[in-house]
């Protein structure tokens, strides 16, 4: 039988697809219609072909295992039915995320200079002094234009009345562009069909932007500066992001003892040829592992002198060092004031409610309603240092309200959204499951935004943790254009 969208029930959720009277919305109709069209045997050799296409693309994540004794790589899971979004509601994203990102970085300049949001008494100091990812070694210093967090990605969620709110900043490392890409490849390769007669938009053209926003960060100014990749090696999680990155932007990828520091202060990298001077190094190992001369003195994967060479103007690190201090999960509750703080605006997109837990007066609450809260600590990511209230143990819930009363500062807490759901294939026939967005917003002479983003789904029925190591997948997302259509 055919997917039925009459059987599709939707209950107490947004669904990005199906209106809860089971009817279509507008601008998915076609889409609809198509994946109504095809028997089950058609949606099975479909889901395989996808299957197949992933395993000989090389599509893998790595995933750490105490049962398994070390990392294991899984290949990337995938639904074939995308998540679609209007044009006319992205551009309203669009401008939200610029936004935020704006403020965020004029944010993490001030912090590391005069400190005048604190002077105002708009953020507490001890929040700073207290942060994990604060690093004094960044006072002063003034990276080109200003920019801190070159590269962003913000998880977005859609709650039960429709409403987009803004769940957090990744500003370190954030990783995920490249499935976001091999998602469209893999759309595209096994309907291709769907590409000739909807309107939508395109992302291929990540790597172009992200290569012209790197090289727009360059200390030298010239045609072609050196840029190169930095990644702790094979065995971190998103080694397969690093590579292919790297290998999109004709980029070198090198680990950090590909690179020295020499006299001059100068960051040069090893070849055959001898050693070639490096304009910008797109980093994806953390602060603390970077320069072992500035931040953790036994770190083999960073570079000894690197720091030095980037306070002189020597070379470009993206993102820069510190700008996770703006990544931490207490501060992000403070994002909203420092939007209309520096740009005297009200945000386009609001926050999730957020409780602190180092407020006696909201931790008391917290601990009293853990039954009903999302707990989360602060610089914990990948659905690691989380307890959703409402789905734990009561031994799990003591667990954590000891944490919290230990250490406070490291932990706030949210209510349980109802996440929006969309069509996942299940054997033949759909079902909702939950889901956030990631897009990526790109800070350099201009601002860029992905006309979309990473689409990740929890494929556990009512779950709604969506991490590909806690169990979830991901799908392609679609910005259409219901005129051009």
């Amino acid at each position: 039988m055919p997917i039925r969208w009459t059987n599709y029930k939707v209950s107490g959720f947004y669904d990005e697809l199906i209106r809860s009277t089971s009817r279509t919305r507008d601008w998915a109709r076609p889409l609809c219609r198509f994946f109504s069209s095809l028997k089950d045997q058609e949606l099975i050799d479909r889901k395989t072909a996808a299957e197949l296409a992933i395993r000989s693309m090389g599509i893998t994540f790595t995933v750490y295992s105490e049962e398994e004794g070390g990392s294991i790589d899984r290949t990337w899971p995938f639904d074939i039915i995308p998540r679609v979004i209007k044009k006319t509601e992205w551009d309203r994203i669009e401008r939200g995320l610029k936004q935020r990102v704006q403020a965020l970085n004029l944010f993490i300049d001030d912090l590391y200079h005069n400190q005048e949001i604190i002077k105002e008494g708009i953020l507490p100091a001890e929040l700073i002094s207290d942060s994990e990812n604060f690093r004094e070694q960044c006072v002063g210093v003034t990276p080109p234009g200003g920019i801190w967090a070159h590269i962003c990605g913000s998880d977005l969620v859609r709650d039960k009345d429709g409403t987009v709110y803004v769940l957090e900043d990744n500003l370190r490392v954030p990783s995920g562009v490249s499935y976001m890409l091999e998602n469209r490849a893999v759309m595209k390769r096994i309907f291709p069909e769907l590409f000739e007669h909807y309107s939508i938009e395109p992302v291929d053209d990540y790597p172009t932007q992200l290569h012209e926003c790197l090289a727009s960060m360059s200390p030298r100014k010239q045609p072609f500066p050196e840029i190169v990749v930095l990644t702790p090696g094979i065995y971190n999680s998103a080694y397969f992001e690093h590579s292919y990155l790297a290998q999109q932007m004709g980029a070198e990828l090198v680990e950090g003892t590909d690179l020295l520091v020499d006299d001059d202060d100068c960051v040069y990298m090893r070849t055959v040829q001898g050693l070639a001077r490096v304009d910008v190094i797109y980093r994806r190992i953390d602060d603390l592992f970077l320069d072992p001369e500035a931040f953790q003195s036994d770190s083999m994967l960073g570079v000894p002198g690197l720091m030095r060479a980037w306070t002189k103007g020597n070379v470009a690190l993206v993102n820069a060092p510190g700008a996770g201090v703006a990544d931490d999960k207490v501060i992000y509750a403070f994002v909203p004031k420092a939007i209309k703080y520096y740009l005297n605006e009200e945000p386009l997109i609001p926050n999730v409610p957020t409780y602190l837990c180092v407020d006696k007066k909201q931790r008391d609450y917290v601990l009293a309603n853990l039954d009903k809260l999302v707990v989360k600590a602060a610089n914990e990511s990948g659905g690691y240092g989380m307890l959703v209230g409402p789905q734990a143990s009561q031994a799990e819930r003591r667990r954590f309200a000891r944490l919290i009363r230990k250490n406070p500062r490291n932990y706030i807490a949210q209510p349980l959204l109802t996440l929006s759901t969309t069509p996942t294939l299940v054997d033949s026939h759909a079902e909702p499951r939950h889901l956030d967005l990631r897009p990526f917003i790109l800070s350099g002479k201009k601002t860029y935004v992905t006309t979309g983003g990473l689409t990740r789904v929890a494929l556990k029925k009512g779950s709604t943790v969506v991490n590909s190591s806690q169990g979830g997948g991901s799908k392609d997302t679609w910005i259409i254009d219901t005129e051009a259509s």
